[in-house]
């Protein structure tokens, strides 16, 4: 490629504050954009040629044939952009709206290239742009946000699969966007400095993300990578929660894996293993083939599995992984942090707060959980695939 910068590019990060910040004082302005839940994507254009890095500069293109195409049709013959890979899933559900779906996104990473094929055809990729690095022999990213953006808009990206994003410098616009638009599947929003150069790899933007805690079942622990047999750790706790059985038939509610709590000192890790070692269920045990998830290595059941979850099935994201766990038993509730729901179970790893002695289990239940009010993303992506009702 014969562009001004050179690939890889590694992605200009924001860290993370409580709140959406108030306009500085010092005569900058703050750009707010919504935070989208997908792959961070550079993606590098010169004539037919298109290259697609992740945040950590690996490849991607390969899994987004039709991305790559997209770009071709939508983007200058030669530009540097960074932005988000996203996939929307259709209208449907009790409110009939679309939103990102990351649990689809993410299967796009298969080794297969009939899968990735059929895919891309299935369920289309777009992409939604939030920088303009480099645009002809133009090297941009010493210039000012105001200046990147105002040369990003004049682009005109409108889709229908490459978007640029939604901002303003209204901050309470910007608070309003953090409530609304995470019924659309995004996880926060994003605020840059507009007299700002792109610094790649270094946090200079900031995120601000939803906080929310919930009362969750423990009902196992996995030991961590660097236990031994005289010193064993914690590595993170199963967390479940109480919802109805998928299939009815009377059997009623049943623990769900929803996630894992892993962020722990050695430590607090080495406390916690002594702390829970009384909970232990021997393997063999009648206790053992009581357990709720007991069942974990049956495919039929498993994490993914007829719409039920449990902590130990393989997949193509856990192949060669020991993903065994040691069974608790049912008796301990804690308080997590948690920042917003993909389906069923925490989008990140949840953080541990407190126990709940307070708590019986059995009341622990998906009703407690936020549930943002729907907003339709083809208000914010018009026409991309998977905004209408198929």
């Amino acid at each position: 490629m014969d562009l001004p910068l050179d690939a890889p590019i590694r992605p200009m990060l924001a860290r993370s504050v409580a709140t959406v910040p108030d306009q500085p004082d010092d005569g900058a302005r703050w750009v707010y954009e919504p935070k989208w839940d997908g792959f961070r994507a550079i993606v590098y254009r010169d004539g037919d040629e298109v290259r697609i890095d992740s945040r950590g500069a690996k490849p991607m293109d390969r899994y987004f044939p039709e991305v790559v195409e997209a770009v071709r049709a939508e983007l200058p013959p030669r530009c540097v952009v960074d932005g988000e890979i996203v996939v929307a899933r259709p209208p449907g559900g009790h409110d009939g709206v679309a939103r990102l779906d990351f649990d689809t996104l993410s299967q796009r990473i298969h080794p297969a290239e009939s899968r990735v094929r059929l895919l891309a055809e299935s369920v289309p990729a777009s992409m939604v742009v939030f920088d303009l690095l480099a645009v002809g022999d133009e090297d941009l990213s010493t210039s000012p946000l105001s200046e990147r953006l105002a040369r990003l808009d004049a682009l005109g990206l409108g889709g229908p699969q490459v978007h640029a994003t939604p901002r303003t410098t209204d901050a309470e616009t910007a608070r309003g966007w953090l409530e609304t638009f995470e019924g659309a599947g995004l996880d926060g929003v994003v605020a840059k400095r507009d007299d700002g150069a792109y610094e790649p790899n270094k946090r200079g933007w900031l995120k601000i993300k939803h906080a929310r805690t919930a009362d969750v079942v423990l009902a196992g622990l996995r030991e961590h990578k660097t236990s031994t047999p005289g010193r064993p750790l914690v590595g993170s706790l199963l967390l479940g929660l109480y919802g109805d059985h998928p299939d009815g038939g009377g059997h009623g509610p049943t623990l769900q894996f929803v996630g894992v709590a892993a962020s722990f000192s050695a430590a607090r890790r080495a406390a916690l293993y002594d702390e829970l070692a009384p909970l232990r269920v021997e393997p063999g045990s009648p206790e053992a083939a009581e357990h709720p998830w007991a069942d974990w290595q049956d495919p039929a059941v498993s994490e993914g599995g007829a719409g039920r979850r449990r902590p130990g099935a393989q997949s193509r994201w856990s192949a060669g992984k020991d993903l065994s766990f040691t069974p608790l038993r049912v008796e301990r509730v804690l308080e997590v942090g948690y920042d917003h729901m993909e389906g069923t179970r925490f989008r990140h790893t949840a953080q541990f707060k407190r126990w709940r002695p307070d708590r019986d289990p059995a009341s622990c239940t998906y009703d407690q959980l936020a549930e943002p009010v729907g907003y339709d993303l083809a208000g914010l992506l018009p026409g991309a695939p998977g905004t209408t009702a198929r």
